[in-house]
Formats: C-alpha cells, sequence, structure tokens
C-alpha cells in the first residue's frame, strides 16, 4: 500500500515509517522541520527511515493548502495516517492561535485533500488530553469528554469531530487513536523522560510540578506502533480507540526509575502545580484488546532501560 504520514520525521512518525517500510509498504512523508524542538533531530530520525529505503519526503506544512495540493497532485495514497501536529499542553497555552491553526485547520486540509482524491481510509492522532479532568478511571472512549483543560486538548477533540464529520458525509474509513504519553528511543526532548534524563545525566536541576503524585500512563512507542498497525489492517467505519500501557505512574516513581538507570541521583526542584495539567491519565483499552487485538507489553521498568540505553549511545 502507498502511504502518506504526515509528522513522519518526528518521535512517532518516524517509528511508524519504518515500521511501514519494513512491511514491504511505501511510504510519502510530510513534514516541515518546524523549530519546535531543534530540526536537526527531525533530520536525524529522517536519515533512519531513509536507511530502510523506499520513502520520499515533501517538505511542507499541512496549513498550507496549495502545498497540501500539490503533495496529492504528485502523489497516489491508498491510505493517510496523520500524526503532523503541534503537541504539548504548557505551549498551547502561550500559542494558542498557533496550535489551532496546524491542528484544526491543517486537519480539515488533508481531510478535504483526502475527500478530493478518493481516499477512503485516514488514522488520525489524538490524545489522551482529551478527557480533560475525567472523574472516571481509567479512562474509556464511552467516556463525556465535555470539560478540555487546554487548547491542545481542545483542539484534538476538534479533529475527532472533524473525522467523524468525514465518515458522516463521505464514507470515510476514519479511527482516531487517543495516545497515553508516548515515550522511547527518540522521543522529542521537550517530554518529560527525555528532559529528565538528559539533567539528571549533566547534574542539573530537574523541576518537579506539584509533589510528585501527578500520574501519567506512559506507553512505550513500540506498543503505540502495534496498535497503529492494527488499525492499518482493520475497516471500522469510524472508532475512537485508547492507545495506552493500561498503569499508572507517579511521577516521583518514573523520576526513580530514571535515576536507576542512568546511575545518578536527581536535583530536584519544587514548582507549584500547572494550568491545564492533568492529575491523572490511565488508559481502559479493553476496546482496543477486544477490536484491534492490542496488547501493550512493555512495562514502564523496561521502557525506561530501553529509553536510556539509547539515550546513552554515542550519536
Amino acid at each position: 500500500m502507498n502511504f502518506l504520514v504526515t509528522g513522519g520525521a518526528g518521535f512517532i512518525g518516524s517509528h511508524v515509517s519504518e515500521r511501514l517500510l519494513r512491511d514491504g509498504h511505501r511510504v510519502v512523508i510530510v513534514d516541515d522541520f518546524n523549530d519546535f524542538y531543534a530540526p536537526a533531530i527531525k533530520q536525524h530520525n529522517l536519515a533512519r527511515v531513509q536507511a530502510v529505503g523506499g520513502v520520499r519526503l515533501h517538505r511542507a506544512d499541512i496549513v498550507d493548502k496549495a502545498a497540501m495540493d500539490r503533495v496529492f497532485a504528485a502523489e497516489k495514497f491508498d491510505a493517510i495516517i496523520h500524526l503532523a501536529a503541534r503537541a504539548g499542553v504548557r505551549p498551547s497555552i502561550e500559542q494558542p492561535l498557533l496550535y489551532t491553526q496546524t491542528n484544526v485547520t491543517g486537519t480539515m486540509n488533508l481531510l478535504e485533500c483526502a475527500r478530493a482524491a478518493g481516499i477512503r481510509k485516514f488514522i488520525f492522532a489524538s490524545s489522551s488530553s482529551v478527557y480533560g479532568i475525567n472523574s472516571k478511571i481509567p479512562f474509556s472512549e464511552s467516556d463525556p469528554i465535555f470539560k478540555p483543560i487546554s487548547p491542545y486538548a481542545a483542539t484534538k477533540l476538534a479533529g475527532e469531530a472533524l473525522c467523524h464529520t468525514y465518515h458522516h458525509l463521505h464514507g470515510m474509513d476514519m479511527t482516531c487513536l487517543r495516545f497515553f504519553t508516548v515515550y522511547g528511543p527518540a522521543q522529542r526532548p521537550d517530554l518529560a523522560i527525555h528532559k529528565f534524563a538528559k539533567l539528571i545525566a549533566a547534574g542539573k536541576p530537574i523541576e518537579m510540578y506539584g509533589d510528585g503524585s501527578t500520574r501519567r500512563d506512559y506507553t512505550f512507542i513500540d506498543d503505540i506502533v502495534e496498535g497503529i498497525m492494527a488499525c492499518v489492517r482493520g475497516k471500522f467505519g469510524y472508532e475512537i480507540f485508547n492507545l495506552g500501557n493500561s498503569n499508572t505512574v507517579e511521577l516521583r516513581q518514573l523520576v526513580g526509575l530514571i535515576e536507576r538507570a542512568l546511575g545518578r541521583k536527581a536535583v530536584i526542584e519544587r514548582r507549584p502545580e500547572q494550568p491545564g495539567d492533568m492529575p491523572v491519565t490511565f488508559a481502559d483499552v479493553s476496546k482496543a484488546r477486544r477490536m484491534l487485538g492490542y496488547d501493550p507489553k512493555t512495562k514502564i521498568e523496561q521502557g525506561i532501560e530501553k529509553f536510556v540505553e539509547w539515550f546513552q549511545r554515542p550519536s
């Protein structure tokens, strides 16, 4: 099959692209290499994907409809895996318009291009952030999600709604995947595990917001890729799936695991809780187990060891 992977030079996108290529598919990557973090990191990710072979790159911004039209005129796709987004809760509070442009307008551009090209399959990367402050734990796809607490979460909710609209109006096969705190080799440097590892290794203090009791459902990248590949193989009409590890880890426990893997103690600076941060994320993956055969295998202890092994590898 021919796949378009948006954000394919990023953390999740590069892993997905590499897996598709190894499975014998053809991949076109669209990525704008913006400066949210060092573009050189994406270049390094892309080189890893290109080493497998069979990938084409279009350096373009999904917000630019004319650029997307040119991509779709030049290429033929059987399916789209839409991973490109402005990510992160705290930056979205500082730049809500930018997040809306990329995550909402950019998604609409891709849906319109897909509709015009007759592409039937569309996989959309959503986020556990859409659950907001959820009174029920673990989070289930059937839970009401009317209380997002950051612009980032709101834009992902909007993306899910747009996908449903295009399924309803145009019969497109739409799958929305709510990712729960993805980590692993090539993780973005702004994310907690990578940021903490870098600071602890350098003997610099790390900032811990709140008392360290916030809990996240950390999900190893290999398990996320397996969930995405199951969606590639299936046909669902319109469905939403949680992809998580279905286990929560306190922030202070996470720091302890990173300390142990690095063999160094962290210097911790306490900070007040941040607006927009969810106190807990916890995925109910029973639907994904039943319909996708999804079975996350990497426990946090193993995952942190694998991440640190990559982190310490000479670049």
